[in-house]
């Protein structure tokens, strides 16, 4: 119990006492002791000073250094507090210097200032000593979020004060700071410690510091076992060596305690004198005379307990407070104070009383200097004033031990590590976001182009040039090369559309060759058929070249090779609707006048030099080129090719645009033209096709970025394949598929016929120099009763009776 541990502090230095006067350290001089019992209360402290400085029973106020006082030397209190109290006394209310007050346990840092605590000397260091390990211990195990409870007491706000300064450099937060009374008979006691108790059940900190006397832990303890609360407990000084506390029932339930305290050491022959108690030869000691008469003395109270014991089982006996600590001898010896047992070496730790042996060894070596002893007598003076014992201390005004060491921690027994945080530990690829208490943090993923590859950083790291991360990375790398390949799922349907183009071209290309001299291959265009297969191929050959890594030649190739494949293509499509417009137009002023216009070979060039202007300039002035798309949320650096500022590349294809648009308005004016032989229809369809395909491409292509290659790509197959379905498929399905008789020169000539006498008065008729029929138009105009005609190009003029007609007969009756 207390008690116990209190007499076994005030046993040690009346044991010391008799051992330095056993021991002829002061030949001659005997030390002489007066104990009091300040009962742990600051105002009885006062008054116990008061009786050891009094002089026949009076304190007067020493105003002579001079002053010879019986007593020479106080070994103070075991509380902080009660040595404040009694320091101011002995400072303050007397003249300074005259009495010193020495502690074995104070440790409160507030009793080093010298300033206030002029007489105050102590055996151990101050609390900023214990509260610098503390908190380097919870450093050292990572436990950065704890709760602390103090005592309302001097030393209870002077330690948490330090350990708050000592935690923040040590970066321990606190999660809370609860205050308990340290004495147990206040009436808030009880509700404070379930208040206290509640706290620490509910708070997320796993350690708790403890900065209170034992006794209040005990009650705190005794809370948490009813709550199945277990923590990891950090004992202070005061009662990290209590024995009470250790033997509890069901102790281990509160989980982990770690204790600290000041160093301590053997007490030669005291756990002898312990056992066999008595006081000294001459003393009077009343305090062993209450232990022996409360442990071994027979009282009424132990008889009936006895007597229950006898009759019944323990378990219906009460046992009464007032027998706690007798001994089973009780009631069995005839004297009391003749009786011994090891009850007190086992209730108490005894290397704490280490500092009782030194203060009283120190005030002997004192005393011994002051006094010149040597191995036979002292000859100073004995009646010397009491401040002449200061020699005994160092200037720093407390015990130098031997070897205070460097700071670091020194484990005895193998201790286990737990990890015990506001916030658990960060992995690599995140760092703490610190909320509003600093050790409490949520672990944030580094975001894109930093990185962290060790735990709980502070902050991410910036990834080095032309190195990249994602989100949360834990290192940064070399980004990835993309762009549209050839193993790419579309780029392969693009390329197997490509190779059928090319082999329908090659298969069109050897009917209109066996067929070269056939009406259908001259209707269709003749020789401008060939020149647009290889427009075409070479608009396919481009489409390749929208796949692959670019470079700044492919980029520049690929526009050119489609701008002027296509825009041959097309004019080659001009000079067809033009001649057929020409043919259908009636109007002979006018027919005269455009046909100096039709010269096909001087057409095709005006408009593939055109284009080939545009692009010239598009190139020199604002050239294509290869950009790099990067995103923050990818690992690829994406290559495409940039069209520069965009307006080559819009006049390019609104150049293509104009002259299909033209194309389109041509044939639509001709549109009448026989069918069999009608090649309008066909270069209405595939113009549409083309004009549709491509407004169509404008938006997808501005809004699609990276898949701007694909998009294109697309248009360029569908032109072209639109022109392949309406140019060269149906006349290849008349050449192979279709009758020789219907498309004979006769069958021809017959239908020019029909749609001339059908027409009333204007006819074409289409003749060549070789058959009649062939790549000149002859343009037939009725007038009147007859019908004349004429030839456009270098066709021949004839009359032919058969196309005589009156003008009033009716259609219907031809």
């Amino acid at each position: 119990s207390r008690y116990s541990g209190i007499l076994i502090m005030m046993l040690a230095v009346t044991h010391t006492i008799d051992m330095i006067n056993d021991s002829g350290f002061l030949p001659g001089v005997r030390l002489g002791y007066l104990i009091c019992d300040t009962c742990s209360n600051p105002i009885k402290a006062l008054q116990v000073a008061e009786h050891l400085l009094s002089t026949n029973g009076t304190l007067e106020v020493q105003c002579d250094h001079t002053e010879r006082t019986p007593v020479k030397a106080v070994i103070g209190s075991r509380y902080s507090e009660l040595s404040i109290t009694v320091a101011r006394l002995l400072g303050r209310f007397m003249v300074p210097q005259v009495h010193y007050e020495i502690s074995t346990s104070a440790s409160a840092d507030i009793l080093s200032d010298k300033v206030r605590f002029p007489s105050f000397l102590r055996t151990i260091p101050g609390d900023v000593h214990q509260t610098r390990a503390i908190a380097k211990f919870m450093s050292s195990f990572r436990w950065d979020w704890v709760g602390v409870v103090y005592g309302d007491d001097d030393y209870g706000k002077s330690a948490l004060q330090s350990f708050l300064l000592d935690a923040r450099e040590a970066k321990v937060c606190v999660a809370y700071q609860k205050v308990m009374p340290t004495y147990l008979n206040n009436e808030n006691t009880n509700p404070r410690i379930k208040e206290v108790a509640k706290t620490i059940h509910s708070s997320t900190a796993q350690v708790v510091l403890l900065i209170l006397n034992e006794q209040v832990v005990r009650k705190i303890f005794e809370e948490m076992m009813k709550t199945n609360t277990s923590r990891i407990w950090i004992a202070s000084d005061a009662w990290s060596l209590a024995q009470s506390l250790a033997s509890m029932p069901g102790i281990n339930r509160v989980g982990e305690i770690f204790g600290f305290s000041f160093i301590t050491g053997q007490n030669p022959g005291f756990s002898e004198f312990l056992q066999n108690l008595q006081p000294g030869p001459g003393a009077v000691n009343h305090f062993i005379e209450e232990y022996k008469n409360l442990r071994f003395e027979c009282t009424p109270e132990l008889l009936q307990y006895n007597e229950c014991i006898a009759n019944n089982p323990p378990s219906l006996c009460t046992r009464p407070p007032s027998i706690t600590f007798k001994s089973p001898l009780a009631c069995s010896i005839p004297d009391p104070q003749q009786a011994n047992d090891d009850f007190l070496t086992q209730s108490v730790y005894l290397n704490v009383t280490y500092g009782e042996r030194l203060a009283v060894w120190a005030i002997a070596h004192s005393l011994r200097n002051l006094l010149q002893c040597n191995g036979t007598h002292c000859p100073g003076e004995k009646n010397f004033p009491s401040w002449k014992v200061i020699t005994l201390i160092n200037p720093d005004g407390m015990w130098k031990l031997q070897n205070e060491g460097d700071g670091s921690l020194i484990f005895e027994e193998p201790v286990r590590v737990f990890i015990k945080k506001c916030s658990q530990s960060c992995p690599p690829g995140t760092f703490k976001k610190v909320s509003n208490i600093s050790c409490c943090y949520n672990c944030t993923r580094c975001e894109e182009g930093t990185y962290s590859d060790v735990s709980d950083m502070q902050n991410c790291l910036i990834c080095p040039k032309d190195m990249w991360s994602l989100k949360g990375s834990v290192q940064c790398s070399l980004r990835t090369e993309t762009f549209f390949g050839w193993n790419e799922p579309y780029a392969i349907v693009l390329l197997t559309f490509v190779g059928l183009g090319l082999l329908l071209l090659l298969i069109v290309f050897v009917v209109f060759m066996a067929s070269r001299h056939s009406p259908v291959v001259k209707v269709a265009g003749g020789k401008l058929c060939y020149i647009m297969m290889a427009a075409l191929v070479v608009s396919f050959g481009s489409v390749v070249l929208f796949m692959g890594k670019p470079s700044v030649h492919i980029c520049r190739a690929r526009q050119t090779m489609y701008g002027l494949g296509f825009t041959l293509c097309v004019s080659c499509i001009l000079v067809k609707a033009f001649r057929t417009f020409l043919a259908f137009l009636f109007n002979l002023y006018k027919q005269q006048k455009l046909k100096k216009l039709y010269k096909p070979i001087a057409i095709i060039a005006v408009f593939t030099t055109a284009e080939s202007l545009i692009c010239t300039f598009w190139l020199v002035f604002d050239s294509p080129k290869v950009e790099t798309i990067t995103s923050n949320q990818s690992m690829s650096i994406f290559f495409q090719c940039n069209e520069g500022s965009g307006v080559g590349f819009g006049i390019m294809l609104s150049y293509i645009g104009l002259l299909a648009f033209v194309c389109f308005l041509l044939a639509f004016k001709g549109r009448k033209v026989p069918h069999r032989f009608n090649e309008t229809g066909y270069i209405i369809f595939s113009m549409l096709i083309y004009l549709f395909v491509w407004v169509c491409f404008i938006p997808i292509y501005v809004t699609k970025s990276q898949q701007r290659s694909a998009v294109q790509a697309s248009a360029i197959l569908v032109s072209s394949y639109g022109i392949i379905f309406c140019h060269f498929l149906p006349k290849c399905y008349m050449i192979l598929c279709k009758k020789k008789k219907d498309i004979s020169p006769e069958a021809y000539r017959e239908k020019i016929r029909i749609f001339a006498i059908t027409s009333g008065n204007q006819a074409l008729c289409h003749l060549s120099k070789d058959s009649g029929i062939g790549d000149m138009e002859t343009v037939a105009t009725a007038s009147s009763m007859n019908i004349e005609v004429s030839t456009v190009g270098r066709g021949i003029s004839l009359n032919d009776p058969s196309l005589s007609l009156r003008k009033r007969v009716r259609r219907s009756s031809i």
